[in-house]
């Protein structure tokens, strides 16, 4: 699944490309995850602002309104003035004068829903309850020890639920909770202040050594201009059971926490 990363490079790919556009079709293929939400007439001849992104989101400003999209498992953007005829998996189209906009989704889980802007329904509905972003200055180890207080479920858990913050999806939650030395299943709500602490910085630093490197690709994610991702070639723990630690040695380890393969290492990462 695309996830911060992911999205935020697919959104600079493109983002500065079609500001300014105006539109000039929208067409739309199979059903989505969710419908539309209006006409596609109504954003003809409309200019687009500049993307922006929310969580695993894009809004795309369009005149007065916009449209959010969400990539869902396997979706990804393309932009260009020539992407050829729409395959069978290509279920969004957004033609500009500057190029077209297309969502290729092959299991059909991403969406684009239209709405009069980000602070009203249904795009304020869906952002609601969305956690710090991990940029946010606000993001610190005070702020995640306090929102940890009380949560009986694993830390790794309790980094995916994405209410406390947005972009550790699983790739990125393991490596983070490596980085700090935190054992992905010690109860969140235990956390002392300093180890909160460590995390906060890890989370920081393990999606921004993401974004420098376009994301990651494990099987089809490429950015709107078809560039694949490389941070998989630099996971520390992600996808390496029964390798060895590049820290200490140990081999790595992987369980299953809610349904979602976990790697750590058992010398590295400690539950105290």
């Amino acid at each position: 699944m695309p996830e911060l990363p992911e999205v935020e490079v697919t959104r600079r790919s493109f983002a500065e490309a079609i500001q300014g556009a105006t539109v000039q079709a929208l067409r739309l293929g199979k059903p989505l995850r969710w419908p539309l939400g209006c006409e596609p007439q109504r954003l003809v001849g409309q200019r687009a602002g500049l993307a922006q992104r929310r969580g695993k989101y894009l809004w795309l400003p369009i005149g007065e309104e916009g449209l959010l999209m969400h990539l869902g498992m396997s979706g990804s953007l393309a932009f260009g003035q020539d992407l050829g005829p729409a395959g069978p998996h290509d279920h969004f189209e957004l033609e500009t004068d500057r190029g077209l906009l297309r969502l290729h989704d092959p299991r059909r889980f991403g969406a684009v829903v239209w709405s009069r802007g980000l602070a009203v329904p249904p795009v304020s509905q869906l952002l609601a309850g969305l956690g710090l972003e991990p940029f946010d200055e606000r993001f610190t180890g005070a702020y995640l020890h306090e929102r940890l207080q009380g949560r009986r479920v694993a830390i790794k858990q309790a980094l995916l639920a994405g209410d406390i913050v947005v972009g550790a999806g699983n790739i990125y939650a393991c490596e983070a909770l490596f980085l700090a030395g935190i054992h992905p299943a010690s109860p969140a709500g235990r956390l002392s202040r300093p180890r909160a602490e460590r995390l906060a910085q890890s989370v920081r630093q393990v999606l921004a050594q993401a974004l420098e490197a376009g994301g990651t690709t494990l099987r089809d994610f490429k950015d709107a201009h078809g560039v694949a991702g490389s941070f998989q070639m630099q996971a520390q723990v992600y996808g390496r059971e029964g390798q060895d630690c590049r820290r200490c040695g140990t081999p790595v380890r992987r369980i299953v926490q809610g349904q979602r393969s976990t790697f750590f290492c058992p010398r590295c990462q400690t539950r105290s």
